[in-house]
């Protein structure tokens, strides 16, 4: 492992984002159409590796219904707009308007309204009732306040997301969700995160997790580096937690817990890199939130930018670029990699000569910074 000298009494290691690496070609190739980009989740089988970040300008419960219907997840989040009001919509135009200096305060005015275990339930059911894989996010701190209202609608996957997640959290103000204990009692796969370290992402996989979400505040919309000065870059955390996963594999005798990017995943190359860097599906939030049928109408944020006290995050404007759909799997009109990803998964796989994900996570890479041209 490189490591540079910052200065006498500090060093650090050399880590890479997904502009810093690039796919090589190997020597054979094939059709995009004999690709595979299944992907597989406990008993769950998905035709996409996506999962539609839980953030309220992302999902809608019948956003979520629609993403599930093109073959990935939608994950709704349960502390969202849609859980705290019986009808979003007027709030959802009015965050849409603000200028931006009020944005941030009318967002966590916005978001004191308490959330409600009824609403939960209604959208969880409604999801249900489409006929897709129903899917729903609290953060930690609201996992054991609103986990019987999630088990009496019925999820398939639950999700345990936060700007980061550990096993091991300490509090002397209140007493921590057990992770290990919680997971063993439950009966419903739990993907959790964020982790970015190889050491974070081993404990959350001996809690019994599924799988493993890899990420801080790396997403379009969150300001943690400037704010809390935490980053971490994608491509190396996605090969570490990788790491991870291998050595749990043989730690646990053949237990496989899922690597899931989340965050930084702005266009279809920052997807293929993450396939290659070692992710078994990724989470999509930006992305999507330019579809004309996104509820946030052309603008994205996430939990981090209603924090009551220490915002992390902005609303920021990604604007409206296509349906959800041709987002997802085109056909593209443009050349800048923000449309048609799936598309560009299996070109990027066919190119490369391999035919499943599994395989893919095996390309080769190099360390390539990327240089935009004009």
């Amino acid at each position: 492992m490189t490591e540079i000298e910052i200065g006498r009494a500090k060093r650090a290691r050399r880590v890479y984002s997904f502009d810093d690496v690039a796919i090589v070609p190997s020597r054979r190739t094939r059709d995009p159409e004999d690709v595979s980009i299944t992907w597989k989740i406990d008993a769950f089988t998905f035709d996409i590796p996506l999962l539609a970040a839980p953030m309220d300008s992302v999902m809608s419960p019948e956003t979520a219904i629609g993403f599930g219907k093109l073959g990935g997840l939608g994950v709704l989040d349960l502390e969202g707009l849609w859980t705290r009001y019986d009808d979003p919509a007027p709030l959802l135009a009015q965050i849409a308007d603000l200028p931006a200096k009020q944005a941030t305060a009318k967002l966590q005015e916005i978001y004191r309204e308490p959330v409600k275990g009824t609403l939960i339930k209604e959208r969880l059911q409604q999801i249900r009732e489409a006929g897709v894989p129903v899917a729903g996010a609290l953060s930690p701190q609201r996992t054991q306040q609103f986990m019987n209202d999630v088990l009496e609608a019925g999820t398939d996957l639950f999700v345990i997301r936060g700007t980061t997640v550990s096993a091991e959290h300490v509090s002397r103000n209140q007493e921590p969700l057990n992770l290990k204990q919680f997971i063993y009692e439950l009966d419903v796969p739990v993907i959790v995160g964020g982790a970015a370290t190889y050491t974070a992402a081993l404990h959350l996989m001996r809690t019994g997790a599924a799988g493993v979400l890899v990420g801080f505040g790396g997403g379009a919309a969150s300001t943690t580096r400037r704010v809390l000065g935490i980053h971490a870059p994608m491509a190396t955390a996605i090969a570490d937690v990788a790491g991870a996963r291998r050595d749990y594999l043989d730690e646990s005798g053949g237990r496989y817990v899922h690597v899931i990017a989340d965050g930084g995943i702005g266009t279809s190359g920052d997807l293929v890199k993450a396939i290659a860097s070692g992710a078994d599906a990724v989470m999509i939030g930006a992305a999507l939130a330019r579809a004309t049928d996104a509820p946030g109408r052309g603008w994205h944020w996430g939990a981090e930018a209603r924090h009551e006290k220490l915002p992390r995050g902005n609303r920021v404007q990604v604007g409206q670029v296509a349906p959800m759909a041709e987002i997802v799997a085109g056909p593209a009109d443009s050349a800048d990699g923000i449309s048609n990803l799936t598309g560009a998964l299996r070109h990027s796989m066919a190119t490369t000569g391999y035919s499943e994900l599994k395989e893919f996570q095996r390309a080769e890479m190099v360390v390539a910074p990327y240089t935009p041209t004009a």
